[in-house]
């Protein structure tokens, strides 16, 4: 074919090319008997007798091309794994691919070699190794197609937070990450040097967003968080990705869980429609609340009543202290905090008896919650707060704010804390707050709890720990 007619069908092609660079399996399956250009990575060679599987990593998926002297045209020896590629293949129709075709190599060019093996296998189903050496060779354990599904399976879980509450009249805020103060103040904070004068890195957006309250009344934030606490568990960052909201005109703290199941709902239905292929990748067990039902959120105990169908049980802090010590046989741990070993216990009984993965545990301790945390007018001794428990851990802590400038005066001085040094802070109450409140979601335990991850760091894409500072 040549002259116009080959200008012609170049011409196409180079139009196939833009409408695949970021392409779906479904958009390459429509250009059946015809070409296609596709770039990517070589992530696997499999010889066989007389030809040759390549697997070609893209963006999103990896593909499984054909290798044969019959119809390609360049050497098997071109190709060396890891190295970056342009390829044209023909879509072929093929009955016994699971797709219904196959990519048939024609032509080859390289764009780059890799200058030495790879000094980890990460072109195998499993990354098998160390989660040290899983971190340290990071930038190349990510290639690995179930390593990075897990953040195509994080960045569907923000897509869907971001749509729920975008549909709720939250909006986006974004707050600064250096800070005069701490939200939470306490000795877990790091300190820097600020031309001269000490500043820190932000504990949370948590004084942003209540201020932001005053201004659009419903607001969220996911962004970096910071906590200089010298744990060493499989639990714990120092840098993490918070999901914050905060709203404001509540009647009652029980609207921000509200809030929260319907975000989590909703990121889930997302997650499932968005990531099915990474979803079935990992074989991950979705989470179920209670089934589905019009009926208010359970409270437990009483004794083993039915639960509404289609809530997250909801349990107070005392009682659930007291049901793990009486059900399992075991000595209460801290008295004003769940272990790690009583929210483990709590999540298995809420699971075997109300088939949820979920439980929020409210009225916290007042020594345990923030300043900022609005004390029980029942009982002074707790706080209107909660955390959310999912598949045996904390992911998520939150609660009603004080929103009256008396009020929260007083608190800081009752916990031996310098109003002066949150001036800027009592500022919106001193000019007239609404009754509000909110939450932070840790995005990696979250992510990590969702996919069975037995470290969090699984889910951290570069993680920060007392350890770790590279890659």
């Amino acid at each position: 074919m040549g002259g116009k007619n080959q200008k012609t069908t170049e011409k196409a092609v180079k139009e196939t090319v833009k409408s695949v660079s970021g392409f779906s399996l479904e958009e390459i399956g429509r250009q059946a008997g015809g070409e296609v250009i596709l770039h990517g990575s070589v992530y696997k060679l499999r010889r066989m007798s007389g030809f040759a599987f390549v697997l070609l990593r893209t963006g999103r998926h990896v593909i499984q091309c054909i290798y044969s002297p019959e119809f390609s045209r360049f050497g098997l020896e071109e190709m060396v794994e890891e190295s970056c590629v342009r390829v044209r293949a023909l879509v072929a129709a093929e009955e016994r691919s699971r797709l219904g075709w196959e990519l048939r190599l024609l032509e080859l060019e390289v764009l780059s070699v890799p200058a030495e093996p790879m000094p980890i296998v990460i072109n195998q189903k499993k990354v098998s190794t160390s989660i040290e050496n899983l971190l340290d060779y990071r930038m190349l354990t990510l290639r690995n197609e179930k390593q990075r599904a897990i953040f195509k399976i994080q960045e569907a879980i923000c897509q869907g937070f971001r749509m729920y509450l975008q549909g709720q009249h939250f909006t986006e805020i974004h707050s600064p990450k250096l800070v005069e103060a701490g939200a939470e103040g306490g000795a877990n904070i790091f300190s820097l040097d600020y031309f001269g004068r000490q500043a820190y890195l932000a504990q949370s957006p948590q004084f942003y967003k209540q201020m932001m309250v005053g201004v659009y009344e419903r607001v969220y934030e996911v962004g970096p968080v910071f906590r200089a606490e010298k744990h060493d568990t499989s639990r714990h960052l120092n840098e993490y990705t918070g999901v914050d909201f905060e709203m404001g005109y509540i009647e009652s703290f029980e609207e921000i869980m509200e809030m929260e199941e319907g975000m989590l709902q909703a990121a889930l239905e997302y997650l499932q429609t968005a990531c099915a292929q990474e979803l079935g990748l990992l074989e991950v067990r979705m989470p179920k609340f209670a089934a589905e039902s019009k009926a208010g959120p359970a409270e437990v105990p009483p004794q083993k009543a039915e639960l509404p169908m289609g809530r997250i049980p909801r349990i107070r802090f005392a009682d659930a202290k007291a049901l793990v010590a009486e059900h399992y046989c075991r000595p209460m741990g801290e008295k004003e905090d769940l272990d790690p070993e009583e929210e483990n216990l709590l999540c298995q009984y809420i699971r075997g008896h109300y088939g949820s993965a979920f439980v929020f545990v409210t009225h916290y301790p007042e020594a345990k919650r923030p300043f900022y945390a609005m004390d029980n007018p029942e009982n002074p001794a707790e706080t209107l707060s909660f955390d959310l428990l999912f598949r045996g851990l904390e992911i998520t802590t939150g609660g009603q704010r004080i929103h009256g400038y008396q009020e929260q005066l007083e608190k800081l001085k009752r916990r031996g804390m310098h109003p002066e040094e949150f001036a800027s802070y009592l500022l919106m109450h001193r000019h007239g707050m609404p009754p509000h409140g909110g939450l932070g979601l840790g995005l990696e335990r979250f992510t990590a709890r969702l996919l069975a991850c037995e470290n969090v760091r699984a889910a951290s894409l570069f993680p920060r720990d007392i350890h770790r500072l590279t890659p």
